[in-house]
């Protein structure tokens, strides 16, 4: 039986500002961009009760919040503090799945100590080494241990047991499953589910015919069914980031500043973990809310915001009237160190 343990850490970059400075504890918080065009790369729990999130843009969570605490995003400290977690994960098994700085999988499957004890022994270790908390899931597979860790947070655990899993995954609402935004919720209301129990009511040919291959996919989510092994890093072909927006976007314009802030990423990315690569191209992904995608890539050598935002237009126009609710910036590599294939936002 599989043992999938998944870390996700407590508003990572801002816990880190607010342990950095003791000051800052309590008060809303955010990190962002250094002008109001910018967007929030993350918000504190005190800033979310005002309703600031991230990817939102500096002026709308300062009018939300006008007592909100801006502080410059420091990459690089937040790297060293991912490091330092990083060698935690690895005194436990070598099966480690990064998802960003502040998230990862790990199989403890050839561990003999029970999974949620080992989650426990992981999080006192980072608490007690870095002064920060982060929450767990814990279970048989990736997609319900990664459920499962938004269920105590903060600084919590959470685990469902494989025989388990469908009661838990049948009392779940569909909002819950990743890639069921607020659009794809109406659609299935509009047809009566409102649960992933209500979605296991349909078969999987009836699902593929309304919704394609996400349908199929529905299908298999709604049952808790993930076979994906828990995969460590390899060689990168390609560098890239995404954004899931928690309300489609409508129009191009509003598009630019989270790509901007992406870009910024991108580029501390490349400088402190790929100086040595040489880049081939630049791309920019959306997905529509119909979960139609389309990329749009062009040879580059090198970041060029203005190459970036004519890709995003030569992608919107893909649309036609479609809204989008995911944004992806990237780059691909010259020369791939090794054959195997790695997919580009993978």
């Amino acid at each position: 039986m599989r043992k999938i343990i998944h870390i996700d850490m407590d508003c990572f970059y801002a816990a880190i500002e607010e342990r950095d400075n003791p000051a800052l504890r309590g008060k809303p918080l955010a990190v962002a961009g250094k002008d109001r065009r910018s967007v929030l790369t993350t918000a504190n729990y005190a800033a979310r009760k005002f309703g600031c999130r991230s990817a939102m843009p500096v002026f709308k969570a300062l009018e939300l919040c006008p007592q909100l605490t801006l502080v410059p995003v420091r990459f690089d400290h937040y790297r060293a503090e991912n490091s330092k977690i990083r060698a935690i994960f690895g005194r436990f098994t070598e099966l480690i799945e990064p998802l960003s700085l502040d998230e990862a999988y790990l199989d403890v499957s050839h561990l003999q100590s029970d999974a949620a004890a080992i989650a426990r022994e992981i999080r006192a270790q980072i608490r007690e080494e870095t002064g920060l908390t982060g929450s767990a899931g814990i279970s048989s597979n990736k997609l319900i241990a990664k459920i499962a860790s938004d269920w105590n947070k903060p600084d919590g655990q959470f685990e469902v047991k494989a025989d388990e899993i469908p009661a838990f995954i049948a009392a779940l609402p569909v909002g819950r499953l990743w890639g069921v935004g607020h659009k794809m919720r109406g659609k299935l209301s509009a047809l009566g589910v409102e649960t992933c129990a209500d979605l296991q009511n349909f078969e999987r040919i009836d699902l593929a015919r309304r919704f394609g291959k996400w349908g199929i996919e529905l299908w298999h989510l709604c049952r808790g069914i993930d076979e994906r092994p828990v995969t460590p890093d390899r060689t990168r072909k390609s560098l890239s980031s995404e954004m899931t927006f928690s309300e489609n976007i409508r129009l191009l314009p509003e598009l630019v500043p989270p790509m901007r802030g992406m870009i910024e990423g991108l580029a501390e990315d490349l400088a402190s973990k790929h100086a040595d690569r040489v880049i081939r191209s630049l791309v920019v992904k959306l997905k529509f809310a119909d979960f139609e995608r389309t990329t749009a890539e062009r040879s580059w050598h090198s970041l060029d915001h203005g190459v970036f935002e004519q890709l995003l237009a030569e992608a919107w126009k893909r649309g036609g009237n479609r809204t989008v609710r995911l944004l992806g910036v990237g780059v691909r590599f010259e020369d791939p160190v090794e054959d195997a294939q790695m997919d580009f936002f993978g």
